[in-house]
Formats: structure tokens, sequence, C-alpha cells
């Protein structure tokens, strides 16, 4: 399969909080990326099974259904289950980390050790491993 170019690849950030939303919205669109977003847990699983991203960015702590609910929704889904998913979030605990891992996230970024531009070179290191 070739490698698939940024334009033709979706990401779904499923953030709550509106600043940080469209930081990276703004980040990925200026590489390239299509970008789809959704403020809450229920929005970000019912976005992901209808637009199929290539990618999904997922906030915890959020209104609705907490990322690792969405998560685990993901995962038991098979038209989503094979979409990569990179735990973006502020809670930083060992446990938390290990419980976002084993439900299947391929990464864990912590946003207070992570600028944008870092996680636009993690995100771009993963679509690219998918190829």
């Amino acid at each position: 399969m070739a490698i698939k170019k940024e334009a033709n690849t979706t990401i779904l950030l499923v953030e709550d909080d509106e600043f940080l939303s469209e930081l990276y919205a703004t980040k990925l669109k200026l590489e390239g990326y299509n970008v789809v977003l959704a403020n809450d847990g229920e929005k970000g699983l019912r976005l992901a099974g209808e637009k199929k991203p290539d990618l999904i960015l997922l906030d915890i702590i959020m209104p609705k259904m907490d990322g690792f609910e969405v998560l685990k929704g993901l995962k038991e889904n098979p038209a989503t289950k094979s979409i990569p998913v990179i735990l973006l979030t502020n809670l930083s605990q060992k446990d938390e980390v290990k419980k976002g891992l084993e439900l299947g996230a391929v990464d864990y970024l912590i946003k207070a050790h992570f600028m944008p531009s870092e996680v636009v070179k993690k995100i771009k290191q993963i679509i690219s491993n998918l190829a």
C-alpha cells in the first residue's frame, strides 16, 4: 500500500476544551490533514463510525462519555477497531497510562509535556507506520 498523503488523511480530534481543540485543528490543517472535531465522547464515538478517520486524537476527561469509554467502544466495534488512537490528556498517572494502552491506544501523550508540533510529529510517525 502506498504511503497516504496528508491531504487524504483524516484525523478525528475528540477534545472538549475549545481552545485546545482549535489550536490542534489549526496545526493539523496547516500540515494538510483533514480534521473532524468532536467536543464530547458520545459525538467522538459516533463520528468515528461515520467518518472512519485514519487516526483519532482522544482526550480522556470529557462530558457524556470519557475517553476510556470511547476507546473501549472503538475497539469493540469491527468498523473502528483498527483505527489507531492516540490519547492526548492531562492525566499522567501511571495507572491511567497503563489503562489507556491496555484498552488499545497506540500512544499516550500528556498535553503539558508535548507542544502541538510534537504531537503532529507523533501523528506523522504513526500514520507512516500504517503504510
